[in-house]
């Protein structure tokens, strides 16, 4: 407990513990489920290990009688225990009793979806913010209320600082770790993904190799909007006999199941001013460190400009598209926290495109995401054409780029270096 480090997920953990009788914190394996959820509770079972499904084989009566508040950890390893937490709220629903934290949902598993007995919250890698890199100047919750008019501050990071963030990894016990073990870690994470992972989560592998491929495709298709029929296609190029859809379409399903996946939907406005949008979502994989492993791309090969463009036929540099992706990460925590959604805007035709939109209401702040330090008018047209066209939304636009200085254009749009925004 002394080494912990704090979450901005903790304060909705607050918030809602003191109001409602059961949280269940799903995120990845290793992105810190367990050590913030343990802060909350007085007694913990622990599934994976067999004391603590003996324990809770002793169904729900024996649940019952434990202190409280009670965390169950890894909560999928026995499915029934979501059900006995849900019937025990029917019977009690005083706040602050349950939690359970869980890496996977059972996809065979028969459970209730605990909808007004369970609130359920993602917990994700480390965000910038999290990383303690510098202090935001600039956060969500302002730009939200709209009452930010000007920025100013100042960044001491470049692109290499980002870069070396991106393959440093959000999952707090391997981005402390040394850059050579730290990559054999991450190696070991996507091997024990893929080779007992998916078969636990019900999930049979016929061909490895063919599994490999695809994850491979997958993370070259970070923030794209790839369909999944060109990332099939990605993943086994020159071959006559492909996986099927089917298939893939499987491997897509386990990896949500096992949160590793954490897709941006397209935004569909209420107020719609528009005929026609992509409804395609932007791919990212949970961490952008893991889509760097599984490309084979170094903080040295990304710094030195010899990494490949990523999936074809929407190619992109890999900096400019892994950038987006530790970007895309952190906005996902702080709409989160702020109550607010993370969408990506694209027209039907692709002539108009916003990287990320966070919405709230009618609130809106649209985001453009730049690897270059420099921002020109052309960066920021789309933004312009977006504010004049949604004239039913309170709409705040901003650069997020690598560059080192915040500042508020002559068009009102604010260039914010990436560790200088926060929740």
């Amino acid at each position: 407990m002394g080494n912990y480090k704090k979450r901005l997920l903790d304060s909705t953990i607050k918030e809602y513990f003191k109001e409602l009788p059961a949280l269940s914190i799903d995120g990845a394996k290793a992105v810190g489920k367990t050590a913030t959820a343990s802060r909350y509770a007085k007694h913990i079972m622990r599934l994976d290990i067999e004391d603590g499904l003996d324990v809770i084989a002793g169904g729900i009566d024996i649940l019952s009688l434990q202190p409280k508040p009670l965390l169950i950890d890894e909560w999928q390893r026995f499915p029934r225990s979501w059900d006995y937490i849900r019937r025990l709220v029917d019977t009690d629903n005083s706040p602050g009793q349950y939690l359970l934290t869980g890496s996977a949902i059972p996809r065979k598993a028969q459970t209730h979806s605990g909808a007004g007995r369970i609130v359920r919250l993602r917990m994700r890698p480390l965000s910038l913010e999290e990383r303690d890199i510098e202090a935001p100047a600039i956060r969500v919750k302002d730009l939200l209320n709209g009452s930010v008019d000007q920025v100013s501050a100042r960044s001491e990071l470049s692109l290499v600082h980002y870069i070396k963030e991106v393959t440093a990894s959000g999952f707090p016990g391997i981005r402390a770790l040394s850059e050579n073990i730290r990559e054999a870690q991450l190696d070991s994470y996507l091997s024990n993904l893929t080779e007992h992972e998916f078969s636990e989560s019900g999930t049979f592998v016929r061909k490895p190799d063919v599994l490999q491929g695809w994850l491979r495709a997958y993370a070259a298709a970070t923030a794209s909007t790839a369909s999944y029929q060109e990332i099939l296609d990605a993943s086994t190029p020159g071959e006559s006999q492909k996986p099927s859809k089917a298939t893939t379409l499987t491997y897509r399903d386990t990896l949500d199941s096992l949160w590793m996946t954490d897709r941006v939907p397209a935004w569909l406005p209420s107020t719609n001013p528009f005929t026609a949008l992509s409804k395609g979502p932007k791919h990212f994989l949970a961490d952008p460190a893991l889509a760097a492993r599984l490309l084979h791309l170094s903080a040295d090969k990304l710094i030195s400009g010899t990494a490949r463009p990523l999936l074809k036929p929407r190619a992109g540099a890999a900096v400019g598209r892994l950038f987006e992706a530790l970007i895309a990460l952190s906005l996902q925590t702080y709409a989160q926290v702020n109550r607010a959604k993370l969408y990506h805007f694209r027209s039907a035709k692709g002539d108009k495109e916003i990287d990320f939109i966070i919405e709230r209401g009618l609130s809106l702040i649209a985001i453009e995401v730049k690897s270059s330090p420099e921002v020109t008018a052309s960066d920021v047209r789309h933004l312009n054409w977006l504010a004049d066209n949604c004239p039913d939304y309170d709409i705040t636009c901003i650069v997020v780029t690598t560059g080192q200085n915040a500042y508020t254009r002559p068009d009102g749009i604010h260039v914010i270096p990436a560790t200088l925004l926060g929740a």
